[in-house]
């Protein structure tokens, strides 16, 4: 992936130069597939998370379900948040839909800064939007969903 490779390409000039670059966590690379629908994706699945040995909590938000969506006419797909069930570490985001290659970027700097499920779901998401989806599946995950 370009964004990888060009990180990589950063470090490794860092380093030649004497410098301390912070290492790249490549759990937190963000993937991308440029498609109809969409598909995006950060951190762990389900079943990694769970074979890391985790407790999860997951959640799910239909764009069925978005105003945005359905005034866009791009209803097909959902934001899927998967959350460490003791702490909320955010661990893992995975996306189909519309402009959802665009969307990642909010859970890989959620994920990078360390962000929990409580400051997902406390965070003002602007609406109608699809980026809501994110605050929405945050809120099925944890029993807080007031729009599905």
């Amino acid at each position: 992936m370009a964004h990888v490779a060009s990180k990589e390409g950063i470090n490794a000039a860092e380093h030649i130069c004497g410098h301390h670059p912070q290492p790249i966590d490549y759990n937190n690379i963000p993937g991308c597939t440029y498609c109809s629908p969409e598909i995006a994706s950060v951190g762990y699945t389900e079943k990694a998370a769970k074979d890391a040995g985790y407790e999860i909590k997951v959640g799910k938000f239909p764009f069925m379900a978005s105003g945005k969506a359905s005034a866009a006419g791009a209803t097909e797909g959902f934001v899927k948040v998967i959350y460490d069930a003791k702490y909320g570490e955010f661990l893992g985001c995975h996306m189909i839909g519309m402009n959802v290659t665009e969307m990642i970027a909010e859970a890989v700097v959620a994920r990078k800064l360390e962000t929990t499920a409580h400051e997902i779901l406390n965070a003002v998401h602007p609406h109608p939007t699809m980026s809501e989806g994110m605050k929405e599946a945050t809120a099925v995950a944890y029993g807080e969903a007031t729009d599905i």
